[in-house]
């Protein structure tokens, strides 16, 4: 006797609880635990290039309205809530609403000052050692940019052609150390302050030195005091990293425009 079989249509109800599922676990990973933030301008060169993908670390600093995706649920204040170190280079939103990238300078009460752009925190000038000149490799992304009266170094590396900065290795009184480019002598905030840290905020500052909207300018041409409130998170590791020469309708330029040097870099 012939037998039929006959396959079940798929519930509708099944799908849109798959779909409800699969939103629910990207707010929740992406709200506390890492999401991913690219690289928009120089600012933080020599660390970060434009085209750099990251991810950060949600949980570091406690959670509030700026850590959720989306803003919701839209909380006031913070809750499981810790400073970060100085030295962090971390992701906040911005007075303007967007998410900046910068690294932290000062944390509430510290004085922070410029005297002829060498950082001085708490009355003391950080030791900074001259590195020579870091050669920025000139892509589509990243052109050779420096800030007036500044001029542009161009020269030729094999078959790359290079952007030299000059470069200075600066220390915090707790050890972190990282590498800075000072383009400009005289430059707008080589003298600055000395200011204070108001409780509730960080002072934070831009690797590129005279290319940096940072705290050591007010909003609406910089950041003024950051509001810990709005820490998204930490940088973490980056795990892509492009030159800009990609284009979306040809897949294989994705893989040629990659810098492969560049991924896995911890912070």
């Amino acid at each position: 006797m012939a037998t039929t079989t006959v396959s079940a249509a798929k519930k509708p109800g099944s799908s849109i609880k798959t779909l409800l599922l699969f939103l629910l676990f990207a707010w929740v990973l992406r709200s506390f635990i890492v999401a991913p933030f690219s690289i928009p301008s120089g600012s933080m060169l020599p660390r970060l290039f434009i085209g750099d993908y990251l991810m950060v670390a949600k949980w570091p600093y406690g959670y509030s309205r700026a850590s959720f995706l989306f803003g919701f649920p839209p909380i006031s204040g913070r809750v499981f809530g810790s400073l970060p170190e100085r030295g962090d280079v971390v992701v906040f939103r911005g007075p303007e609403g967007n998410d900046v990238i910068k690294r932290v300078i000062g944390l509430p009460g510290d004085t922070i000052a410029t005297v002829d752009g060498m950082l001085v925190l708490n009355g003391k000038p950080l030791p900074r050692e001259a590195l020579g000149s870091f050669p920025m490799p000139i892509s589509p992304n990243s052109p050779c940019r420096v800030v007036p009266p500044a001029r542009a170094q161009i020269v030729q590396s094999g078959e790359q052609q290079v952007c030299l900065y000059a470069t200075y290795r600066e220390t915090l009184p707790n050890g972190h150390s990282y590498t800075v480019i000072d383009q400009v002598e005289r430059a707008d905030a080589d003298e600055f302050g000395p200011v204070r840290v108001p409780d509730g905020t960080v002072f934070v500052m831009g690797d590129n030195r005279d290319d940096s909207a940072d705290s050591r300018f007010p909003p609406p041409y910089g950041m003024g005091y950051v509001p810990v409130e709005n820490l998204i998170g930490r940088a973490l590791v980056t795990f892509w990293s492009t030159d800009g020469s990609a284009e979306w309708l040809k897949p294989w330029t994705w893989f040629t425009a990659l810098r492969p040097d560049r991924i896995g870099r911890g912070f």
